[in-house]
């Protein structure tokens, strides 16, 4: 039986190398989410509630398409990487990659099937 303390179980293996990109990348996204999510609710909000041929004309004009493609893109990948840390944090073994896999293809595919459709709709 070995009486290790846990600074000396971790010591000489190193650390991950991504740990400052990684919360470097969150902190960017909650700040470019910080000015999306205002502009896309106030593009999106006047929309609510009108017939289809408005909304359609209307988001046929590229602000309102852009601000909701990028609010689409960072949304995700922001989701993504909050997800990953939360099962790293709190889901061990195999299950772990399994989740982490999963959750990277749901936010790939929703953000792809939003931006196919924002572009149906802008095209």
């Amino acid at each position: 039986m070995a009486f290790l303390t846990d600074r000396k179980r971790a010591q000489g293996m190193g650390s991950a190398k991504e740990g400052t990109q990684h919360h470097w990348s969150m902190m960017v996204s909650s700040s470019a989410l910080l000015i999306l999510v205002p502009l896309f609710v106030f593009t999106f909000g006047p929309m609510l509630g009108q017939p289809h041929d408005n909304v359609i004309a209307y988001f046929g004009r590229p602000f309102p398409a852009i601000v909701a493609a990028l609010t689409l893109i960072v949304g995700f990948m922001h989701f993504k990487n909050g997800v990953q840390v939360l099962i790293e944090d709190y889901v061990h073994g195999t299950l772990r990659k399994v989740l982490i896999i999963a959750t990277i293809c749901l936010s790939y595919g929703a953000a792809g099937t939003g931006l196919f459709a924002i572009a149906r709709i802008a095209l």
